[in-house]
């Protein structure tokens, strides 16, 4: 089955929410994303800090700390935010070029055809911005 984790999911509620409050010159604290959304607080700050790590979102200490994005939202895509919180999208383990434990790998005729779809779909995710996702809900 092909779909987003739980935690994409989460991430990109997240972001979101940060990016509206931003709007308002907000800081938004793990607490309250977590309260607003009715996420784990433990697991939604184990992604945030994916997301920091990533680059896409700054932590500020303190007690008036929290979360601000570290660029403008239309900057971030949705792919980049996956790809923080999982990784690059992999439809199937062979993907990859250095791939050699595929039994397959020299016979495989569908290899190249998952690998178009593959493309398209992290192109498809790369091209929606966190703006037009906070714009549209």
């Amino acid at each position: 089955m092909l779909k987003l984790s739980k935690k994409v999911d989460y991430g990109l509620m997240a972001i979101s929410h940060i990016a509206y409050c931003e709007d308002d010159q907000k800081i938004v604290n793990t607490k309250r994303i977590a309260e607003e959304y009715s996420i784990p607080v433990e697991l939604l700050a184990k992604i945030l800090q994916k997301m920091a790590k990533g680059g896409l979102i700054t932590s500020l200490n303190g007690p008036k700390g929290g979360y601000v994005l570290a660029r403008p939202p239309r900057d971030i895509t949705v792919g980049q935010v996956v790809n923080a919180i999982e990784g690059p999208i992999e439809l199937v383990h062979c993907y990859r070029e250095d791939e050699t434990e595929c039994q397959q790998l020299g016979k495989c005729s569908v290899r190249k055809p998952i690998r178009r779809i593959q493309d398209s779909i992290a192109r498809l995710l790369d091209s929606i911005t966190i703006e037009e996702i906070t714009r549209l809900s």
